[in-house]
């Protein structure tokens, strides 16, 4: 009986799922984008490969990358706010211990982290969704910096100016793209995860 009810519990109510996927079309968007912008001036000396990159030129990589901005913006901002209105926030990510990290790190690496309970969270996966969650607000908040660097000019200089805010811009897009590659590969090592987040149960 317990094992059925447990079938029928909602992971993830459909206002999570929503958000979710409309956020990493946001960012998958915002990043190949992104790409292409940052290959008409780059700050390092390389440049992303143009087959990777989304909008043709630059002006049609702006275009992309402004119109994905604007539904990260207000999707994250109902993301937040659901999370944080309902409790879910804080039932799900908090408490976050040093200690509770490193065991849960430990057990990953050397293969002994069980995910038997879709709905909760380990410490490793809570660091992750909050680092993740964090980085996404410094994304917008750089990006801000640079986008309207002459409107905001306290913001500006609290990010050390507008090159030192290109370069936190883009390794907060860095920190963005590893944690995605290894979302995907732990999806892929446990599948039911992303039927989970497809069904909500």
């Amino acid at each position: 009986m317990s094992s059925i009810v447990q079938k029928k519990a909602i992971v993830h109510p459909i206002w999570l799922r929503i958000t979710h996927w409309l956020n990493a079309l946001a960012v998958i968007v915002m990043i190949l984008s992104g790409w292409r912008i940052y290959n008409a001036s780059p700050i390092f000396p390389f440049r992303i490969p143009s087959e990777w990159t989304l909008g043709g030129w630059l002006g049609g990589a702006l275009q992309w990358h402004f119109a994905a901005m604007w539904l990260l913006f207000f999707n994250g901002l109902i993301y937040l706010l659901f999370n944080a209105g309902s409790g879910r926030l804080w039932k799900k990510f908090f408490p976050l211990r040093p200690t509770d990290v490193m065991r849960d790190m430990i057990k990953a690496l050397t293969g002994k982290l069980q995910h038997d309970a879709l709905d909760k969270y380990n410490a490793v996966q809570k660091l992750a969704y909050v680092s993740v969650i964090l980085d996404l607000i410094l994304l917008v908040i750089s990006g801000l910096a640079i986008w309207k660097s002459v409107q905001f000019p306290l913001l500006r200089e609290l990010m050390g100016g507008f090159d030192t805010a290109r370069i936190v811009h883009f390794c907060a897009m860095a920190f963005l793209v590893a944690f995605i590659v290894v979302h995907v590969v732990m999806v892929a090592l446990v599948p039911r995860t992303l039927l989970a987040m497809l069904r909500g149960r």
